[in-house]
């Protein structure tokens, strides 16, 4: 028998890579799915050549299948009663981003976690790329000092249609959390307190505020920078953002795309006006699998290893905070303490 008994909760597109990683995993099995629309369960199910019955109700397929681990790809309205529900019939979950709909029910489902001692993973695809891992390495080899600002720009046209369009914060809930979560990442800090003015830009297809920009105050004393859009047309950054950071002896770039690179000061070099510098290419040292599937190995590296991933809800709630602490910074027009 596997050792990760899966229940599979949401059958939608996004479910896909989610089935396909744990289809190729020797000690997973997929023995139910879940989907409020069972036809969508029964289609995937056939799709994926899986014969494993359905479910419109999670809590009847946890006891009907023995499954010890859910797969919430379900949409973040729909979070935290998946998690809940799954954590207290004693399962695991790996949830798909954001992890709540709300900071109060991402707090709701961390004391979950903590009382029944149940793992909650988020799905952070966008810290499991090799280029984002060298940027991260370049600044804690001390290549440019002590971290000052990190500047991120956003910018796509995504033309999603469905829930996303009718989000009241389609930018900052549903996507801003991959950058939020990546600035943490980077630069190994925690948010203290954000600004935000969030916009809906003429030409947008959303009901909702598609654009913002936001200022965090660090817990290493530096200042992140946000400015983002998701209905901008033409000029495109990447979905992994464009990125600086200053430091006190240099800076770092990294487009989302290529490799990073640094400049420092060169202090060979008498002083002048504009100093000269030094360039150095990051490296390429991430060997694991990229995106989905090096979250997933991590997710079950944890669970096999018994600790919290490094994006259990334990961490990913401080993203969480500064998702929603910019929505409420939005709403009031004040600087929001996290």
């Amino acid at each position: 028998m596997a050792k990760h008994r899966i229940v599979v909760a949401g059958c939608g597109g996004m479910s896909n890579t989610w089935i396909d990683y744990a289809m190729q995993r020797e000690n997973a099995e997929i023995v139910g799915m879940v989907d409020i629309f069972e036809e969508s369960a029964k289609t995937m199910a056939a799709k994926k050549g899986l014969d494993v019955p359905t479910f419109t109700d999670l809590a009847t397929a946890l006891e009907a299948t023995g499954a010890n681990l859910v797969f919430d790809v379900t949409i973040p309205a729909s979070h935290k009663q998946i998690a809940i529900t799954a954590m207290s019939a004693g399962c695991n979950v790996f949830g798909e981003k954001p992890m709540a709909e709300s900071y109060e029910d991402a707090k709701e489902i961390v004391a979950i976690s903590n009382e029944t001692g149940k793992r909650y993973s988020v799905m952070q695809n966008r810290r499991y790329l090799p280029q984002i891992r060298s940027f991260r390495d370049l600044l804690r080899a001390d290549t440019i000092g002590t971290v000052g600002s990190i500047h991120a720009d956003f910018f796509l046209g995504a033309h999603f249609g469905g829930f996303r369009d009718a989000m009241d914060n389609p930018l900052i809930i549903d996507m801003a959390i991959h950058t939020f979560d990546q600035a943490r990442f980077i630069i190994d800090a925690d948010p203290v307190s954000v600004y935000c003015h969030e916009f809906n830009p003429p030409g947008s297809w959303y009901k909702g505020n598609a654009s913002a920009i936001c200022i965090f105050e660090m817990s290493d004393g530096s200042v992140f920078s946000y400015r983002g859009s998701w209905c901008a047309d033409g000029l495109n950054t990447s979905w992994e953002s464009d990125w600086r950071v200053t430091g006190s002896k240099g800076g770092a770039r990294w487009d989302g795309a290529g490799m990073p690179y640094a400049e420092y000061v060169d202090t060979s070099k008498p002083e002048s006006f504009i100093r000269e510098m030094v360039s150095v290419e990051g490296k390429q040292g991430w060997n694991g699998q990229q995106g989905h599937f090096g979250c997933f190995d991590e997710m079950f590296a944890a669970l096999e290893e018994g600790r919290p991933a490094e994006t259990d809800c334990l961490d990913n709630i401080k993203s969480v905070a500064m998702v929603f602490g910019a929505v409420e910074s939005a709403r009031t027009g004040k600087k929001v303490i996290l």
